[in-house]
């Protein structure tokens, strides 16, 4: 009987035991493979494997939740087309990622190429993706990709997919709190909606060309606080082209636009390009060892409603200074600061080298763009303007607002 008792016991211990360490355990992430249409809802941290071009049908909704991890596979190199609705919203801590196998995150395939894009047709009426990470895409379409068959993007093979392209004049687009990184040519190109791009990061990105926000007629948006490294060719292409309606109005503010447009062959990168009659209003951003300063196609100038105001420019050397200076290519607005030799304004960052070579494109979580006593960007900023959607967007039941202009100049303040 004792040793029964014995026995019994410590089965009892061993049952317990197991009990806890099942009851403690993280459980397993729910995987599934897609293809073909999806709508519903991609629960918190699962893993999403895509095996062939997504379509979110028109008058249907996709939702990811925090942590979902969308993992495109790289023969197939899908596309993700949205007639319908798409909502990505993750969390600081848990974003949702558009990305590849772990064993393509690599310096060969560092510009992507290894997937398409988002591509939204005219019948999306929503778009947010709210922390979110899209990287290693800009496949090249083919006769078979699925957005040369549906007409969408530009319609054409041998195009460099956009990270995200949005088309529609009535729709609402809101990209906050994100990540592009790692893709072959443009991370957005937007023909139409009412837009707020705000409190992104946008890096390595562009072999031969591609802007990080790339604006034709047809958009209405505001374009704050985000960080541009070493885009290809310009930080923000800003047009009319198209002669959509409405006329693109755009108030961009509050960025922080580092080395720019050196990678492009032409005379056509540079750090802001306006142009086609866009009615554009620049405020308070700040353009460090940018190749130009904010630039005009002279044949076919922004609308004259324009406003360019307190914006900084610095150039580490006196090249990059003199390719700031006032031309009829280069706008001279009121109230910049600007220099006239090298090293003149410095924005002193907390940490990011000013030396760094202009050709560099990759991007070094460490460093931190917020500014130091005695920046020439403190105290420099205006915040009078009116912007687009001070009164927000509401999409998903859920209003997003244009956020309030600083008294500093670019994306981050005092340290």
């Amino acid at each position: 009987m004792k040793t029964s008792s014995i026995l019994a016991s410590v089965l009892l211990l061993a049952s317990l035991c197991t009990s806890c360490t099942k009851d403690n355990s993280d459980p397993k992430p729910e995987e599934q493979t897609v293809a073909g249409e999806v709508s519903g809802t991609w629960k918190k941290g699962s893993i999403i494997q895509v095996t062939g071009d997504i379509i979110v049908p028109a008058g249907k909704t996709l939702s990811i939740e925090e942590g979902v991890t969308v993992v495109m596979d790289t023969t197939a190199k899908p596309e993700i087309i949205v007639n319908g609705n798409l909502y990505a919203t993750g969390n600081a801590s848990n974003p949702v990622k558009f990305t590849v196998p772990e064993t393509a995150r690599t310096t060969k395939y560092k510009f992507g190429k290894l997937w398409g894009g988002i591509l939204a047709s005219k019948t999306c009426t929503e778009l947010v993706l709210d922390n979110v990470i899209l990287e290693y895409g800009g496949a090249t379409t083919t006769e078979a990709s699925t957005s040369v068959k549906l007409g969408l993007y530009k319609a054409a093979s041998g195009e460099n997919v956009p990270a995200l392209w949005y088309s529609n004049v009535s729709g609402k687009l809101v990209v906050v709190n994100s990540i592009f990184r790692n893709f072959n040519e443009d991370c957005t190109y937007l023909e139409g909606g009412n837009i707020i791009f705000s409190n992104n990061k946008f890096y390595t990105t562009g072999v031969t060309g591609g802007e990080a926000i790339n604006i034709k007629s047809g958009c209405i948006a505001d374009v704050a606080y985000n960080l541009v490294y070493s885009t290809n060719t310009n930080a923000l292409k800003l047009s009319n082209a198209g002669d959509r309606t409405p006329q693109a109005y755009v108030v961009a503010y509050n960025n922080t636009l580092l080395n720019t447009g050196w990678r492009r062959p032409t005379i056509k990168g540079g750090s802001i390009w306006i142009e086609a009659s866009v009615r554009a209003d620049l405020y308070n951003n700040l353009l460090t060892n940018c190749r130009f300063g904010i630039k005009r196609d002279v044949k076919k100038p922004e609308d004259s409603r324009s406003v360019i105001q307190n914006n900084l420019y610095y150039g580490y050397n006196q090249t990059t200074v003199d390719q700031f200076q006032p031309t009829a290519e280069i706008a001279s607005g009121t109230n910049e600061v600007r220099g006239t030799k090298a090293g003149d304004n410095d924005p002193k960052f907390a940490n990011y080298p000013l030396s760094t070579d202009v050709m560099n494109a990759d991007y070094n979580s460490s460093w931190d763009f917020s500014l130091l006593s005695g920046s020439a960007a403190l105290n420099k900023g205006i915040t009078t303007f009116t912007r687009n959607f001070k009164t927000g967007i509401t999409a998903n039941g859920k209003t997003y607002t244009s956020p309030e202009p600083a008294n500093y100049i670019g994306a981050f303040g005092g340290k």
